[in-house]
Order: structure tokens, then sequence, then C-alpha cells
């Protein structure tokens, strides 16, 4: 069953700030429908069919993209290349073939039907992808961009990939049973006591004034505060102890889901400025923040509300 993957540790509860669970969803009012068996899912399949569709798609792409190979999609900071189109189409058949039944909700599917996001919301199990996160990145040929891809079931997170192929990272998580890099476990730890907080907020390019005002409270004593880059990356600096947090003012569950669960089980908590863990169904109160440990989220969330 599901609880194959649902495994959980003495200490989960305890690393989500204001309330004691990881980002899920409600419980259902109605009775749920018996949950598919996942406990024959290979996690290594997930992994390999990651890494190919980096190696076939993006990669031979990288430092390669001709003009017509990138379009704007909602403005000259938003944009889609092949390799992302081509890549999401790669690990929709792959996964789908991995865990027959499931369904994706990705990012460039999306923006194509919008009610592909209805996914998240049925019973059958869901991959979340984003085939490149931070585009622009890779358009410009910064390594700094990566691949997300989460396994959701009702709301709930229970596995992640972040696999960043020109810097050669892979980090997975499994709901209740930790992180790893490269194979190695991840802890995010606490920033040390007085320290002024590294934090990585929505760049200002895709924020609308009101965004900014509210992010602007975090330009206070202690906290440094800058332009984020690839959401996928900056979840894993948080998971590395590199940078203690993030705000974000967006919500899409492709950016956030495969990074949250890394934090979560790297030792790290998340929230939203109503103090509910985040919701990867949307209609989230926004901004949200993941942090390096509860205490720094709920200073980072302190500043954020006290804004509205």
């Amino acid at each position: 069953m599901l609880e194959a993957l649902r495994t959980q540790d003495a200490g989960e509860t305890a690393i989500t700030p204001i309330a004691a669970t990881p980002p899920a969803a409600a419980p259902a009012a109605a009775p749920e429908s018996p949950s598919p068996d996942l406990s024959a899912l290979d996690l290594a399949a997930v992994e390999a069919a990651v890494r190919r569709a980096a190696a076939d798609e993006i990669m031979p792409r990288f430092r390669q993209l001709a003009a017509e190979d990138i379009v704007e999609k909602n403005g000259p900071h938003d944009l889609v290349t092949v390799a992302d189109r081509l890549a999401e189409e790669h690990l929709t058949a792959s996964l789908t073939a991995l865990l027959p039944g499931s369904r994706v909700v990705g990012e460039e599917a999306v923006h194509a039907d919008p009610g592909v996001l209805d996914a998240l919301h049925g019973d059958a199990p869901v991959w979340i992808v984003d085939p490149v996160d931070g585009t622009r990145q890779f358009v410009h040929g910064d390594p700094g961009f990566c691949t997300l891809v989460a396994l959701a079931h009702r709301g709930e997170v229970l596995a992640s990939w972040t696999y960043a192929p020109a810097l050669g990272l892979m980090a997975i998580a499994r709901r209740g049973a930790g992180a790893r890099l490269n194979g190695v476990p991840l802890q995010a730890g606490s920033p040390s006591s007085g320290a002024v907080l590294d934090v990585a907020t929505s760049h200002y390019d895709f924020t609308d004034d009101e965004q900014k005002r509210v992010l602007a409270t975090l330009e206070t004593g202690g906290i440094a505060p800058r332009p984020c880059g690839s959401a996928g990356l900056e979840y894993l600096h948080i998971a590395r102890g590199e940078i203690d947090a993030t705000a974000f003012s967006w919500e899409n569950a492709w950016d956030h889901a495969a990074g949250l669960l890394l934090v979560h089980e790297a030792g790290g908590a998340s929230g939203t400025v109503a103090g509910q863990p985040f919701r990867i169904e949307g209609g989230n109160a926004l901004p949200f923040t993941a942090a390096r440990d509860a205490e720094t989220a709920r200073r980072i969330l302190g500043l954020l509300a006290a804004a509205n």
C-alpha cells in the first residue's frame, strides 16, 4: 500500500512551524477509495528515468540552443525551451510506465491545459514535474538549473527527486525516511546564534508591487535577503545548510513539492503566513517559507505576516 512510502520516524512531527504536519492535504470529508499499491515501485528506476530524461533531452541542448528553440510564455522573463517540452514528454511516458494508473502534472502540460491541475485533487498517484527548473539560467548557459520530480497522493508528497545534471547533484527524499545528496544523508542543521540569515526570496522580475512590499519586510537587521535562482536548487541549499530560508510568493506545485519534502526530510521546517502547512493543490496564504529549522521559519513568517 501507499504506507510503504509513508514511513514515519519519531521526530517527524517536530519540524514544521505552527502546524505539526508536513505539506499535505486536509483530510477528505468523504470516504476514501483504497490506496493504490505502490509497494513494488522501484525508486531507483525513478532516479534512472530522471537521469535519462536529462541526458537525452536537456544536456545535449545546454549551451546549444538556437533562437527558435526559446519561446516566451507570459513575458520576457518567463521562458520555455524545446528542452523543457521534450524532457517533460519523456518523463511523462517513463514515470507513468513505472506506476500504471498514475497521472502527471507537469509545468508545460498545465500551461497548455490548466485542467491538468485537477489531478492534484484526485485519488490517483500524481507525478509533479518541472522538467527544467531555472529555465532562464538554462537559456543563459548557467549550470544553476535542475529537474524536479515529486510523487504525491491526495496532496501528500511521498518522495522527491532534485537533479542538477550540469552540477552532478542528485538529491532524493522519501517521506519519513530522510534525504540524501549523491547518496550521502542531508541534515539542514540550524543557523549559528546571532548569525545574519541568508534568505532567498521571490525574484523581483516575477513579483508585483504588493508582493515586493511584503517581501521588503525582510530587509531588516539580521537578515540578508536576495533574489532566488532556481527554486529547486534554493531548497537544496537549505537542506545542505548553505542558506537559511526562502520566502516565496507563488505556489506552483512543480516548483515547490519536491523541495519542500527535501527540506522537511533534512530536518527543516515550512509554513505559510496563515500558520498552516503549504498545500500543493494551491489556495495557500502567501508568502510562505521553508527554513533550516522551525525557529528560523517562525522568525521569517512573523516578519512577513506583520506586513499584512
